[in-house]
Formats: C-alpha cells, structure tokens, sequence
C-alpha cells in the first residue's frame, strides 16, 4: 500500500487538465500542432496572510472561491491556446465578472426557481419540513437535470474525457505509480474529490439543513437560502475532503451516489488525453522538480 501523499486536485479544461499541487497550479493543452503547453505558476493564498482561513468550515469557502477564479483562468488560457480564442487571456476584472453572472445564474436555477416552485404545494402540505424537503429534492431534480443535459453536448463531452484523464492520472499519482499511459489506463475513472462529489453533497446537506428553517415569506426563504450557502458549501467540503482520505465501508456506501453521478461528468480518455493529464501532473507534483514548457 502506497503512502500517503499531498492532496492533487484537478479541472478538466477545453483540450487540457489543469492540475493543483501543494505548491504549484499547472494548466497543460493540447496544441492545434499536436504540442503540449503548459503554463505553471506558484500558488498564493489569502489563507497564507491570514491563518485562521485555514480552520475547518472557513476553509472550504475560501477554497471554493479560489478554485473558481483559478479555474476561469485555466479555462481562459486553455481555450486561448487551444486555439478556439483569438484574444487575450481574461483580466482580473472580466474573470469577477463572469463569476458573479455565472453565481447569479445558479442562484436563479438551484434557488430562485425551486423554492417558488414549492409555494404551489403548499395548500395540500402543511408541514414546513416537508415542504422545505420537496424544494431541496426539486434543486436535486434540476440539477440532475442539468448535468444530464450538458452531457449530451458533443464539446463538453470531449471535456468530459479529460475530466476522466484528469481523474485517472491522479489515482494513479496516489498510489504511488510512474505516471505513463500504460499505468494510467486502468484505473478509474471516478474519483471520490471530484467536483461533482462535492456539488451533490452540497445538495443534500442543503436539504437538511433547510427543512428545520420554517416557511416563511417567499423573499425570506430565498435570502436564507443565498445567506446560508457558504455554511452548506464548508460542511460539503469537509465531507468531501475526509472521504477522499478514509478508506471505511460506510463512507465509500456514502459517497457512492456522487460516484454514479460522475459516469455523466466523465469519459474514458484516449492516450493522447493522458499524455495532457501527465503533462498538468508532472508540473506540480511535490515530491520532485520537473521542468516543464511555461507560456510566455
């Protein structure tokens, strides 16, 4: 059994990985030549100025919030250098922006929409917990719904096989392999930390935690909802971060759910797919210097 190693976290990207180590962020793409770029940079954290970030629920928000903004940067660059963007990578400012449509949008489907949907059961239920439960199996609903739908694209599913790349290359690295194609293609393509684990968690917890808050005014249970997500999204991530680790029953049973829903989120990789995956990997992997392409 191979020992424990720092956590690597990843993100599928328009034709590349970008991959997060302890210490470095690399994005590696497919070239429209055939080549591999990779832009690395170091990592810098609020968390490092401020320590108490770093305590258990706060730091979930925090890492969300910095996985978002280094994943529209990855994806700026990747779509830049897979050629599908003539312009520049996006400024601080446009990437603020993008993230603020993009939440507000969520807000819209996963919020807004749900819980004015539940108004339209409420003269046959009465009961505010089981009213609270039917808008959080709706959110499920629409979520399901969503992601099923974006499979079906035929760019995101090419996406999708690098999320299965991305996924792969990392089982690999954590047990302990040398990270070649052959090694590689057999593992799994679901991993327990993926995204998608973490959006579903987020989910659930948010149903629990929602039924027990009454049924008040419609523009009350929408503020409470958007007031509350950072606590839901610090619960999710410290499930999600010691499921990665335990190796019980129960939490592989509990976690199974958000590994079936990964079967949309991912495809099997072609070796050219790896290679990119490898590349992200090699970049920011801790236990050794590896010199790597950078952009310019």
């Amino acid at each position: 059994m191979s020992e424990k190693r720092p956590f690597v976290g990843g993100q599928a990207v328009i034709e590349g990985v970008m991959m997060r180590g302890p210490e470095f962020i690399a994005t590696a793409v497919r070239e429209p030549s055939g080549n591999i770029i990779v832009q690395k940079e170091r990592l810098t954290s609020i968390t490092d100025r401020y320590p108490i970030l770093k305590k258990p629920m706060i730091r979930g928000v925090v890492a969300l919030a910095e996985s978002l903004i280094y994943g529209m940067k990855a994806l700026s660059f990747s779509a830049q250098a897979a050629g599908e963007e003539e312009e520049e990578t996006l400024s601080n400012k446009e990437i603020a922006v993008t993230m603020l449509f993009s939440l507000g949008l969520a807000i819209v489907l996963f919020v807004i929409i749900p819980t004015y949907a539940a108004k339209y059961i409420h003269s046959a239920v009465t009961d505010s917990r089981l009213l609270n439960t039917f808008e959080g199996i709706l959110r499920l609903v629409i979520f399901f719904l969503y992601v099923w739908g974006i499979s079906l694209m035929k760019d995101i599913q090419r996406v999708f096989q690098y999320h299965g790349a991305e996924h792969k290359t990392i089982h690999a690295y954590e047990a302990g392999e040398e990270l070649t194609v052959e090694n590689i293609r057999k593992y799994s393509c679901l991993h327990p930390r993926c995204g998608t684990n973490f959006l579903l968690i987020v989910m659930v917890v948010s149903i629990v935690m929602f039924a027990f808050l009454g049924w008040p005014d419609l523009w009350l249970r929408i503020l409470s909802r958007i007031v509350l997500l950072p606590v839901v999204a610090g619960i999710a991530y410290e499930i999600i971060r010691f499921a990665g680790r335990s190796k019980a029953k129960w939490v592989a049973c509990a976690i199974t759910p958000g590994l079936w829903l990964q079967k949309l989120t991912t495809r099997e990789p072609s070796d050219d797919q790896i290679e990119v995956a490898i590349a992200a990997l090699q970049a920011v992997r801790p236990d050794q210097d590896v010199e790597v392409k950078t952009d310019a």
